[in-house]
Parts: structure tokens; sequence; C-alpha cells
């Protein structure tokens, strides 16, 4: 009989995993290795050993630093440089998320709301054991340097772009486990680039809440905004109205879709998916309001009056950004730009489980955040807004010439 060598590769390396708990240690501090080789190659302008006309230093041997991680203690060599002017991003970067989810775990074991087992993760990622002292002296450090981010300053032109999302963690306070809302605003900028604006966690998503927050971030440098995309939480598009005067709300389209799909049984919900995503990629508004009218009769037709009136009440509410640039349609419409970094915070939150306290979510929350704005602010370039400003010329052309007929 044929071996599925598949098989056997899969049972051999599960074998190995399980025999030798520094498998994946190594594999990381390998990987880790190699990101500070290549920093430094890129910061002298040249390969270990080549000759090069812009090289911009010499190396200088290797110190030793070890880095605790979730994986254990990884023991590296940090190139140096004869000039001393070379730093490694990598380390800052890394610890500020880890301390953060250690200090999360640290403190529910000080507060003693945890098991033995948060003591066996907490001491093996720190390497000692801990006291409430050290726990103090970490998060002051940490909460400082984060706390100067959430309140820098904004220093974009505009912002014509702003998305707002919440989710929800359980936090412990006055020894109650409530449900804490966590508030994030991310926008697109005059230059094209992404940037996380602000994080918040508060009791509740009122009005009241969201005031706080805009107001925060216009007195941070928050301006020039065109658009809000968000759920439909009338609290917060009461503030956006409020404060993004002349600005449109985008309601997001995959929220209302799956408000819309909640109200048929499941054998409905493919064809009424299909419906809306109809809607959705009209070309123009008016051909979209068709559409939908269309959409509506026939769902009362087959007895569904509670979706008919839903889609005439608010399917216009999804369609503001077609007002907006054809190329920019499909990352304004919806409020997934956040996703990733909602996914990340979920897979961190999921360690935790129950923070011991509001501050200790709003610092593992803001690291992650530091780490993904960063990512955002030197990678590619999310947007071509050369194409807002033309449609913006043409709309003040159009309405000046209006203006002249008039008079």
């Amino acid at each position: 009989m044929t071996k599925d060598h598949r098989r056997v590769d899969y049972q051999m390396t599960q074998e190995v995993l399980l025999d030798d708990p520094d498998f994946l240690r190594e594999i990381v501090e390998r990987v880790v290795q190699q990101i500070l080789e290549a920093e430094m190659t890129e910061h002298i302008g040249a390969a270990p050993y080549e000759r090069a006309q812009g090289r911009k230093g010499q190396r200088n041997g290797r110190k030793p630093r070890t880095l605790r991680t979730r994986v254990g203690t990884l023991n590296l060599l940090v190139p140096q440089d004869r000039e001393g002017t070379f730093s490694t991003r990598l380390f800052s970067r890394y610890q500020r998320n880890e301390k953060a989810l250690v200090l999360a775990l640290m403190e529910m074991y000080v507060e003693g709301v945890s098991t033995r087992k948060v003591k066996e993760i907490t001491e093996e990622l720190c390497g000692i054991s801990f006291s409430k002292s050290l726990v103090s002296s970490l998060a002051g450090s940490l909460d400082t340097e984060l706390g100067a981010w959430r309140n820098r300053r904004l220093e974009a032109e505009a912002y014509p772009y702003v998305f707002v999302d919440a989710r929800y963690e359980k936090v412990r306070m006055d020894h109650r486990i409530v449900s804490q809302g966590v508030l994030i605003v991310s926008a697109v900028r005059d230059d094209g680039f992404r940037e996380i604006l602000g994080v918040e966690v508060a009791d509740t998503e009122s009005e009241a809440t969201y005031q706080e927050l805009f107001r925060s971030l216009k007195r941070r440098g928050l301006k020039g905004v065109e658009l809000v995309v968000s759920d439909e939480h009338e609290g917060l598009k009461a503030a956006a109205f409020r404060h993004f005067q002349g600005a449109s709300h985008q309601r997001c389209q995959v929220h209302y879709m799956r408000n819309l799909l909640g109200m048929v049984g499941a054998s409905k919900r493919k064809e009424l998916g299909a419906d809306l995503r109809a809607i959705f990629v009209a070309p123009n508004r008016e051909q979209a309001l068709r559409i939908a009218s269309s959409v509506a009769d026939r769902w009362r037709g087959k007895g569904n009056e509670k979706v008919a009136c839903h889609i005439e009440e608010h399917i216009e509410e999804c369609l503001t950004c077609l007002a907006f640039p054809e190329s920019h349609r499909r990352r304004i419409r919806t409020t997934n730009g956040l996703e990733r970094l909602n996914q990340e915070i979920k897979r961190r939150t999921r360690v935790v489980r129950i923070f011991p306290n509001r501050e200790s979510c709003l610092r593992l929350v803001t690291a992650l955040a530091v780490e993904q704005s960063e990512e955002w602010l030197t990678g590619r370039r999310y947007l071509d807004m050369e194409e807002l400003r033309e449609n913006r010329h043409f709309e003040e052309r159009e309405t000046n010439g209006v203006m002249l007929m008039e008079s």
C-alpha cells in the first residue's frame, strides 16, 4: 500500500514541535536576527564584505541583546557601526506591544483576579517574578509614551475621509465585570496616506461620548473633513454633523447589509444579499435609487414589508460615497479599513479575556493602534487624492456658473 507522504511529513512536524519546545523560538530568533542584519545593510548602504561606492559607514562587530517574547527569550546579536549611528527600530516597536500585553496579564495576577496559569505565563514572558511596585513602574513608563501619542498634534493640512468604529471589551470595575466601548478613529489624509487619529475607552457609545472625542480631535488639529464613515449609531451621527459642519455621512454598507440580512430567514439571505450588492455597485445615485425601488417592490410582493420599508427609508444613507471619485468609492463605502486592526485587537484581548481595569485596556489597544498607524504612514499611499481635488474644482466652477446665470 502506498504511503501518503504529506501525512507522514505532517506527523513528523507535529512530533518535532511537541518534542522540542524551543523549535518555534529558534525560528523566530533566526528571523529577527535576519531583520537586524538587513537594517544594518540599509543603514550603511552595503552588505557584509561588499565594496560599494555608496557605502556610508563600516560595520564594527555585534553586541549581545536579549528580547523577551511570547515564544521565549531570544538571544540576538545587534550589529554595530564604527560611528555609533546605527539604531534598530525593531525593539521599540515590538516591545511596546509585548509590554502592553504582559502588563495586562501582570495586573490580572497582582489584583488577584486570575489563575495560577496567568502567573506561569507572565513569569515565562518576563523571566522574573513581579510585584505591585514593578507593575506600577512598568505601566507608568509605557503610559507616558502612549499618552503622548494619543495627544499628539495632527499635522496634515486636511483629513477628507474619517472612519469611526467601535468594539467592546470586558473590564473589571468596582468589583463588577462591565462592557466598555473601545472607540477608534482613522482617516485618509490629504496626501493619500492613512493614519489612526484617536483611541478612547468609554462607558457607553453615546452622543456625549462622541462629542468629547471629536472635540478633542479638533483641538489636536483635525480639519478638512468631507466624509464621515461609520455605522448607523444616532449619537455618533449627531456629533459628527455638529462638529464637522458641511461634511457628509456614509453609513457602512457592510453593517447595513448584516442588519438587513438578519431580517430574513437563512434560505432568503443569498437572494437579498445579491439584491443589495446590485444597488451598491450602481455607477451613480440616480441609478442606485431606481434599483433600490425595484428591489423594495419585489420584496414587498413576497410579503416581506419590513425589508421593503427598511430599504426605502435607509438605503440612501449608504449611497453618499457615490458623490465622491469613482476610484475612491470601494474604500470609503465601509469601515473595513479598520478591520485588520480590530482583528489584531481581538487576537490579543482574547488572551486577557477580562481586563483588570480600564487603563489596562486602553494601554493595549493604543499600543496596537500606534503600530498600525506607523505601518500605514510608512507604507504605500492608500488613495490618489488628486481626483478629489479635481472634483472640488469642477463643483466650484459649476456653482459659480449657476450663480452668474442667476445674477
